[in-house]
This record gives structure tokens, sequence and C-alpha cells, in this order.
């Protein structure tokens, strides 16, 4: 049964239906430097190869580890591609050292650390915020409610068109709330594998009306990916897959949008799967899906925090960005059979 949307929700919400969002990378150096300049070109990049909107400083862009004047700017230079544009928000509550500024984060994520600190990202991503009227926040979360309402009225001053929750502790009604009253930018909820919303609490997070919708990234649980769909569709909320390794059969299980980190590059092979879902030509469809599930299986596989890299040596391999920014010095290291195999997977 369709809840009450604000119209500024509704609005995002019919503007990306249908839509491609990359989830973009934050192109860098081996020591974590940003080039904003690089950037923008990255982002109009992936623009014209056929990405709708663009999802900045969410998971794949490495956006809670980020200084606020870089995040400021990838903002400025992504709104720049006239694109709708989504900016993660919140995540760990005390950002980690910038690597550019000497922290050594880079030395810290090598070998076991590497997989140690990849595994403490995913886990800060675990818990998706949301939010609901004066719910009481869990003790000891008020830091993580208070990056995240900083980040979401920075994003909103910046013109962005709305936000996409990180995963946090605590209440995710609440979360979502304090967001929401905020800032009033519409919402982008988020179900993640690591950390399951429960139904009830999905539901209740669907029924808030800076809601716009719903992105489902359950990884290999087709069921919970079906059953979290639909609800969003029963909502009133755009159903959005984030489901990398099942993205043609959650279009078919009823999600009318997409905002996936394998957009970070191969753009127009992701793309030609909801082209062709959106034809009559099922053979095509059944071609276009095979290909990306190939490049699927070899970029979003263990270690599952590798994808970044992985990401990144695809836009470096398509000439997105530079082999000198084609690092993530937040994620585990990775052999250089993995990037032949990656590059494989995408020839």
């Amino acid at each position: 049964m369709s809840t009450a949307i604000d119209p500024r929700a509704a609005r995002l919400r019919d503007r990306l239906r249908g839509a491609l969002v990359a989830a973009a990378a934050t192109p860098m150096t081996r020591s974590g430097e940003v080039d904003l300049d690089l950037a923008e070109s990255y982002f109009h990049r992936l623009v014209a190869s056929g990405a709708d909107a663009l999802a900045v400083l969410a998971h794949t862009g490495r956006g809670p580890f980020l200084p606020t004047e870089v995040r400021r700017g990838l903002i400025l230079r992504a709104r720049a591609t006239g694109v709708p544009v989504i900016v993660g928000v919140g995540g760990a509550g005390t950002p980690a050292p910038h690597p550019g500024a000497g922290s050594g984060r880079k030395e810290a994520l090598s070998g076991g650390a590497a997989d140690e600190g990849a595994g403490a990202l995913e886990r800060s991503m675990a818990d998706e915020g949301a939010g609901v009227v004066e719910r009481p926040l869990a003790e000891g979360s008020a830091d993580v409610v208070e990056r995240a309402v900083a980040d979401a009225r920075t994003a909103a001053e910046l013109g962005a068109d709305g936000v996409l929750l990180f995963p946090s502790p605590g209440d995710r009604v609440a979360l979502h709330d304090a967001v929401w009253r905020a800032a009033e930018l519409p919402m982008i909820a988020f179900d993640l594998y690591t950390s399951p919303c429960p139904p009830a609490v999905m539901r209740e997070i669907l029924g808030h009306p800076g809601v716009a919708g719903l992105k489902t990234a359950l990884l290999s649980d087709a069921m919970g990916c079906q059953e979290t769909i639909a609800m969003a569709r029963e909502a009133g909320r755009l159903a959005i897959t984030g489901e990398d390794r099942m993205f043609g059969p959650s279009l078919l299980w009823g999600a009318e949008a997409a905002l996936v980190g394998i957009a970070a590059a191969s753009v127009e092979a992701t793309a030609a799967v909801m082209r062709a879902f959106d034809g009559d030509d099922l053979r095509a469809f059944e071609k276009a899906s095979a290909r990306l599930d190939r490049l699927a299986a070899a970029t979003f596989t263990a270690p599952m925090e590798g994808y970044v890299q992985r990401m990144l040596w695809l836009a470096a391999a398509e000439g997105l960005i530079p082999e000198s920014h084609a690092h993530d010095p937040f994620g585990p290291g990775l052999p250089e059979e993995d990037r032949e195999r990656v590059l494989a997977a995408a020839s």
C-alpha cells in the first residue's frame, strides 16, 4: 500500500525512474591525492558513456574517508555534468585520516591489516541509517548522526539532488528523520547484505515522507532482494537495484532503476542490459546480461572490498582515468593476477 511522500521526494523518484545511476569512484594516486579537474573529466565521461545520474562519495567513491574540502569539490564537479547528483552521507562516525596528508593509511592497509581494515569499512556500511520523527537514538550513535547531518547539509548547500544514507549503528528510522529535518533533501534508503534491514524497520523507513526510493544490495540473497523490491513498490517508492551480481534478475523482479558500483566503469555494458530489458528482444537481454554477469563475477568477488580497486583498473583500461589515479588506498592489496583476470573478463 502506497504511503504519503513529500513532493520533493516524489520528484526525485520520478526523475530517476528508469535511470542508471553510476556509483562513481574517486580517482586517487597511490598516496591518496585527488585531482578535482581529473575527477570532473571522469564524471563527464561516465555520463557520455550512458550514466543518467551520478552517486558520488558513496561506498565506491570512498566517501566516509575523504576530507571535507575534497568532498565539497567532488560534489561541485559532479553537478557540473548537468545530471542528477546523489551524495553518500554519514558512514563511520570519525573519518579516517586522509592518506595524502601523511596518515600512513596506505601502509596500514597492506597484507592482513588490509583485510581487517576493509572488513571494518564493510561493517561500518552495514547498519544502513534511517529515521522517523523523534525516535530515540542508540547510545553512542550521536557522532554517527552528527556526521550524517553535517554531510547532508553540505550536499544541500551545494545543490545535490538527494542523499544516499550509509549504513550506521543505532536506530535506522531515527537517523533518516534526523537527516531529513536537517537538510530536507530526498533520501535513498539502503538495504545492504552485511546487515540486512529487518522488514518491519524497512517498512517504517519506506513510510517516511522524505524517502524517494530504496536501493537493495543483498549480494546473494535472491528472496530478500525480491521481497525488498516488492516492499518499495508497494510503498510507492522507487525500487533501485544495487545488485551487481544479480543485475538482470533484479530487473525481472521489479527494480525500476539502478545505482551500482559496476557502473564506475563499464557503463555501456550496464546500460545495455537496461536498454535490452526495456525493449522486446529477449535474446539481446540474455546476451547483455551474460556479458555483465561475467564482468561482475570478476570484480565483485572475494575479497569483496577489493571491488573498488578492480573498478578503478577497469576505468583506467577504458581511458576514463589515467593509470596514475587508478588506486584505492583504503582497500585490501590485490595480486597482479587479479588485475589480469578483471581485464580479461572485460575484453
